[in-house]
């Protein structure tokens, strides 16, 4: 019995010695890191004279109120086809909307109340959406509603063993669909069959450490996706090998609520709850920008949602206090607060998310209204 104590104790200690080994190889990599980092996207910018990008007021108007939950929105997504939007409420509906006229052309009531994301797929046909309830529910637009006037589920994917944080369907295709979760894992669904075609995390040593929080899929190469999670890191997975991480990206001090890729691919965006944006490059792990409001009361808002322009040179970013800021990319420079123009919204904004063209952003928020601006 004394032997088998002195093997557990011994094992403990070398654990403990272990683990303080890999925390400072982890300094170690983080020092040589910022030593690599000479300089930043807005110090080179600047360095060769470029000014800042101008966007006002009169630039970005909001146009329409959405008005039709009755509780917190939390999620919203556009059609590929610019003019509808699907959200998810506390109230326990899905409502899609056309963008244009404001009216509600669906309003779908779900078996769980706990909502938490929801997608439009690529066709715009069906709705995905996720929750408490550790499931992916689809709904398809065009079914006939049962005798109380509801739209069927179309099928329910099954498997996570956590809460369903986000959901993503892989561009071009209405059969696979990516999902992120709080059991620290992602899962690549065929809607087909209802069944997971890989997983990514969980029991492998290169998945995040905490509950995952927001995906994202390149929009240049549909196989590659990002994600962001509690652990305060962003992953780059392939779809093809679901084994191991590609890359982690570290840099972050609070969670990673939302992750976004650049339009080109090759770069994504992160909003974090230490209430920075960050840039990460994905060929060579690089921290190359952060995006951060000085707050006088040291009082720095959460980073919910986040969204780039179609060009990339306008980063729009929601906050926990309601601010919308619009960050110049390529500077560092906030040029506008939406939060601050005229009929913005009441409470924090939960989601935001631009139209396929990029001519329009919507915005949700705790106050239980979408706002639709057009660019001028």
């Amino acid at each position: 019995m004394e032997n088998k104590m002195s093997s557990v104790a011994e094992l403990k200690e070398r654990h403990m010695a272990a683990t303080e080994t890999v925390n400072a190889l982890g300094d170690k990599l983080k020092q040589k890191r910022l030593l690599l980092l000479d300089t930043d996207v807005a110090g080179y910018a600047r360095s060769q004279g470029k000014t800042p990008v101008t966007f006002g007021p009169t630039d970005l108007v909001c146009c329409r109120t959405l008005q039709g939950h009755t509780g917190k929105v939390y999620s919203l997504d556009w059609t590929p086809e610019k003019n509808r939007i699907v959200s998810a409420s506390q109230d326990g509906r899905l409502i899609v909307w056309n963008a244009l006229t404001s009216q509600k052309t669906h309003a779908i009531k779900l078996p769980c109340a706990w909502v938490m994301t929801c997608a439009f797929s690529p066709s715009g046909q069906s709705v995905a959406c996720g929750g408490l309830d550790s499931v992916c529910s689809i709904f398809n637009l065009n079914s006939q509603t049962d005798r109380d006037g509801n739209l069927p589920v179309t099928r329910m994917l099954s498997g996570h063993k956590g809460y369903v944080s986000s959901c993503q369907y892989v561009p071009d295709e209405d059969s696979h669909l990516v999902t992120s979760s709080g059991d620290q894992t992602c899962v690549l669904w065929d809607i087909t069959t209802g069944l997971r075609t890989s997983v990514f995390g969980g029991e492998f040593q290169s998945g995040h450490t905490a509950d995952v929080l927001s995906i994202s899929i390149n929009g240049s190469n549909s196989k590659m996706f990002v994600s962001g999670s509690c652990d305060s890191t962003a992953r780059l997975w392939d779809m093809r090998v679901a084994s191991r991480a590609v890359r982690t990206f570290h840099g972050h001090e609070g969670d990673v609520n939302s992750v976004k890729f650049f339009p080109d691919g090759n770069r994504f965006g992160t909003g974090s709850a230490d209430g920075t944006c960050r840039l990460f490059d994905i060929r060579t792990g690089h921290q190359l920008q952060v995006y951060y409001q000085p707050h006088g009361d040291n009082d720095v808002p959460p980073v919910t949602s986040i969204a780039f322009s179609i060009s990339g040179r306008l980063l729009f970013a929601g906050y926990t206090n309601g601010d919308c800021y619009v960050w110049d990319t390529l500077l560092a420079t906030m040029v506008l607060n939406l939060g601050f123009v005229h009929d913005s919204h009441d409470n924090r904004i939960s989601c935001l998310g631009l139209s396929a063209d990029g001519s329009a952003l919507c915005t949700g928020s705790w106050d239980t209204n979408l706002k639709v601006s057009l660019q001028a």
